[in-house]
C-alpha cells in the first residue's frame, strides 16, 4: 500500500469515528417516535409511557408513543420495518409478539436481530388473575374446585387472541387441569373488566395496570398473581404457583430499532435506557403498576427473547392442536 493510499485510509477511518462520535452526541436532534402493538391503557403501553417521559426528559426531546394494537403486533411491526432507519422510529413489541401463531399473523413471530435491531429491555409485567364477586369465591383453589365442578363453563377474558392474556390462561388450564371458555376482547382491558365487574364473564388475566382501579374498588376481587414470588406491593395476594407448582406467566416488553438503525443511535438508546430503567425513582414509579425493570444491553435483550420463545413453545404448540381439533 502505497503512502499516499495509507493516508487517505487514515482519513476516511478518522471521519467515521467522528461521524459516530457526532450521531451519539447529536442526537436526538427532533422528537422519536415509538410504536406500541399494546392498545393504550394496557399494562405494557402505561409501563411504556412511563419510561419514555423519562428518555424525554434526559434528551430534551418529545418521545411520541403511537398506539398500533391489532394482528398479532403485525400491524405495529409493519409500520416500523418501513420506517427509515434514522433513529427517530422504535418499536416495544411484548412477549405475544414474539411468540404469536401462525396463521395469525404471518410476519410474526418476529426474531432479533435479523428482523429488527434489539435496544434493550422496558418492563416485566406479572400477570394478576381477578374474578367476578357474583362468582362468591376469593381464592384460587377455589376457583379451580369451580371450575372442575363446571368444566367449560366459567368464561375468562383475554384481551386478545395469541396475547400473553389468552397464553396465561391457556396454561392455567394445562397445569390445573380444568377447562374454561376463552372471551376474547381487543382494543385495551376497559370492556373486559367492565364484563367481569356485572358478572358477564368471570375472570380475566391481566397486567395489573389494566384493573388497578376494579381491583381498588372492589369491583373485581385479585386472588392470585402469577409472579414467580409474592410482590413487596401485594404481599398478602398469594402467587398462582402456591397452589399450582410452577406456574409462572409474566409479561415483558423489549425495544427494537428498524435494520439499517445507526449502530451509534442503537448503542445511544440502549445506555440511556438502562440508565433511565435503573432509576430508583423509576422503579418505584412502575412497581406501583406491577410493572418491572430489568436493564439489559441489545446482546442481553436479544438472548432473553430467544430463551422466552422457546419456554412458551409447548404452550404454543397445546394451542395450535385445540385449535386443529385434536
Amino acid at each position: 500500500m502505497t503512502y499516499w493510499r495509507c493516508c487517505a485510509l487514515a482519513c476516511l477511518l478518522t471521519l467515521s469515528v467522528v461521524a459516530d462520535t457526532r450521531a451519539q452526541t447529536d442526537y436526538p436532534n427532533r422528537p422519536v417516535e415509538v410504536i406500541a402493538d399494546s392498545a393504550a391503557g394496557s399494562t405494557p403501553d402505561v409501563a411504556l409511557r412511563f419510561v419514555t417521559d423519562r428518555l424525554a426528559q434526559l434528551w430534551g426531546q418529545q418521545v411520541l408513543v403511537v398506539n398500533k394494537p391489532g394482528g398479532g403486533g403485525s400491524i405495529g411491526a409493519r409500520a416500523v420495518a418501513d420506517a427509515e432507519p434514522d433513529g427517530y422510529s422504535f418499536y416495544q413489541p411484548v412477549l405475544s409478539t414474539f411468540v404469536s401463531l401462525h396463521p395469525a399473523a404471518a410476519n410474526v413471530p418476529l426474531h432479533v436481530p435479523k428482523d429488527f435491531l434489539p435496544i434493550g429491555f422496558v418492563t416485566e409485567d406479572p400477570m394478576f388473575i381477578a374474578v367476578s364477586p357474583t362468582l362468591g369465591i376469593s381464592t384460587l383453589p377455589q376457583l379451580i374446585e369451580l371450575a372442575k365442578q363446571r368444566p367449560g363453563k366459567l368464561t375468562y377474558a383475554a384481551t386478545g387472541v395469541g396475547r400473553l392474556t389468552h397464553l396465561a390462561g391457556e396454561l392455567l388450564q394445562h397445569e390445573a387441569n380444568i377447562k374454561l371458555l376463552l372471551v376474547p376482547y381487543t382494543g385495551g382491558p376497559n370492556r373486559a373488566v367492565t364484563d367481569v365487574r356485572t358478572g358477564r364473564v368471570s375472570m380475566i388475566i391481566e397486567g395489573y395496570s389494566g384493573i388497578a382501579g376494579a381491583a381498588q374498588s372492589g369491583s373485581v376481587k385479585l386472588i392470585a398473581v402469577a409472579s414467580a414470588k409474592r410482590l413487596a406491593q401485594f404481599a398478602d395476594l398469594p402467587t398462582v404457583a402456591e397452589t399450582v407448582p410452577g406456574f409462572r406467566a409474566t409479561g415483558w416488553a423489549v425495544l427494537v430499532a428498524p435494520v439499517g438503525t445507526p449502530a451509534a443511535v442503537v448503542k445511544r438508546v440502549s445506555d440511556d435506557l438502562r440508565r433511565v430503567t435503573a432509576e430508583p425513582e423509576l422503579e418505584a414509579k412502575l412497581a406501583k403498576l406491577g410493572s418491572y425493570t430489568d436493564p439489559m444491553s441489545a446482546a442481553e435483550a436479544t438472548t432473553f427473547v430467544h430463551q422466552q420463545q422457546q419456554i412458551w413453545q409447548p404452550v404454543l404448540d397445546e394451542i395450535v392442536k385445540k385449535q386443529a381439533g385434536g
